[in-house]
């Protein structure tokens, strides 16, 4: 009898298809950091608009420049002790093919780091809402560009490179619910204990100046996420990308919910904030897990982070540390929920045969997933603190108190967000009109 024959497994080859979705996905990822702009710049009081406009554009320009020098190399290269990973050949980008193969995937290499160069352009522009009315512009520039390449470029590597300690563990991260969100929150908290409040927190009203354009820029933020989620499955050849896109839409539909509710029973309205605040919370619990779960999983994972995250950004006035746009009430709570929440709704029949609590597979998986969150949230800290510092000690982390009080759009960018004053405007306009009428009455008046 002739002895059997073994085939080698056939080498995957490039999919024009799955190529061209990971490029519109890259697309809607990079749309999400203007969304973000927005939805904060919304937030704060006018005087402060065009700063926090400002400070998420910035990491567009510096984190991509460092992606293509050695970020990219740093995160996803050759593993060195479960740290970080290293590849000389990708240091500048120059020495891959056009048509180079991500490892095991149907995509070039090129649209692997581009799409999650665009997850490193956004994962520090979260930071910036913590920090908003009181950061020099150029130092928050230098800190983008330390922050991403001593905690970004490597917690990425733990989390998605081979080798990395919490891929290695098993911990489940399907989207960024560690690396990015948890990561970001972290960080937010380590910067405003170093940096302080703002004048007059607590005292003064800090309310958004513009709800509509939170709005726009929550919408914009939904709408990218489908990419940010779904596209993080590299492909949709088995369904689980499509599972992810399903699971992101139910769950923040019921995080907005969630939020609102409990809005309504505790302070007595539905606020567009509220719903705004509580779909970025629903999308910051799904990303981790979307992939893991079910859409009645999806549902509760989006419902439990809308109620709890609002009521976690109040613990800022509870505790007394100036988050100013609630980064660490949503970012860092929602990444954390999501994250928990696999180890009790994994269904064993998304990503992986990974099954939680409510699936007959125990508590394994949630104490994996405790520690891949705490080992990220406890490196973000430290680290991001000790940077803010080291900065505040050396060039200064904080504008003048005279320079915040003015306006720091004024200060920082030589501009403001609204002009009212121009030739033919709004308030010229008026003026001359209110002018023209009190003329009018005073003649009637002599007459």
């Amino acid at each position: 009898m002739a002895p059997a024959i073994t085939l080698a497994a056939e080498a995957p080859k490039l999919s024009a298809a799955n190529t061209g979705f990971m490029l519109i996905c890259s697309a809607l990822v990079m749309l999400m950091t203007p969304g973000l702009a927005f939805f904060y710049g919304g937030m704060v009081r006018v005087k402060s608009t065009l700063n926090m406009l400002m400070m998420s554009f910035i990491s567009l320009g510096i984190v991509t420049i460092l992606w293509v020098l050695y970020g990219f190399s740093m995160a996803f290269g050759t593993d060195s002790g479960s740290l970080i990973g290293w590849n000389s050949d990708w240091v500048g980008l120059g020495n891959i093919g056009l048509t180079e193969l991500w490892d095991g995937y149907t995509i070039p290499v090129f649209v692997f780091l581009v799409f999650q160069l665009m997850f490193a352009i956004i994962t520090p522009a979260l930071i910036s809402g913590a920090l908003a009315d009181r950061v020099k512009f150029s130092a928050w520039a230098l800190f983008v560009a330390l922050w991403a390449t001593v905690v970004y470029f490597p917690v990425a590597h733990w989390v998605w490179g081979a080798g990395g300690w919490a891929f290695e563990l098993g911990v489940i991260d399907f989207a960024g619910g560690t690396a990015v969100h948890i990561n970001a929150g972290a960080a937010a908290l380590g910067v405003i204990l170093v940096i302080g409040k703002r004048v007059g927190f607590k005292k003064d009203p800090m309310r958004p100046h513009s709800l509509p354009l939170v709005m726009l820029g929550a919408g914009l933020l939904w709408f990218g996420w489908f990419g940010f989620n779904a596209g993080s499955w590299l492909g949709n050849d088995d369904g689980v990308g499509a599972l992810m896109f399903v699971n992101t839409q139910v769950a923040t539909a019921a995080a907005v919910l969630g939020w609102l509710a409990y809005e309504k029973i505790r302070h007595g309205a539905f606020t567009t904030l509220g719903a705004a605040s509580g779909a970025v919370a629903g999308l910051v619990a799904i990303t981790p897990a979307g992939g893991a779960i079910s859409p009645l999983g999806a549902i509760a994972v989006g419902a439990i982070a809308g109620v709890l995250c609002a009521m976690a950004v109040g613990l800022k006035y509870r505790f007394g540390y100036d988050d100013s746009l609630d980064v660490v009430g949503v970012h860092l709570v929602g990444g954390i929920l999501g994250s928990l929440l696999i180890g009790f709704f994994a269904t064993g029949k998304g990503q992986s045969d990974v099954a939680g609590l409510f699936y007959g597979g125990g508590l394994d998986q949630f104490w994996k997933q405790c520690a891949g969150v705490f080992g990220v949230l406890a490196y973000s800290l430290v680290v991001s603190a000790v940077l803010a510092f080291l900065l505040d000690k050396t060039i200064g982390m904080r504008v003048s108190e005279d320079d915040e009080v003015a306006g720091i759009d004024q200060a920082e960018h030589a501009e403001t967000a609204y002009d009212f004053s121009g030739a033919g405007g709004g308030a010229a306009k008026t003026s001359a009109v209110v002018a023209a009428v009190a003329g009018a009455q005073s003649k009637k008046v002599d007459a």
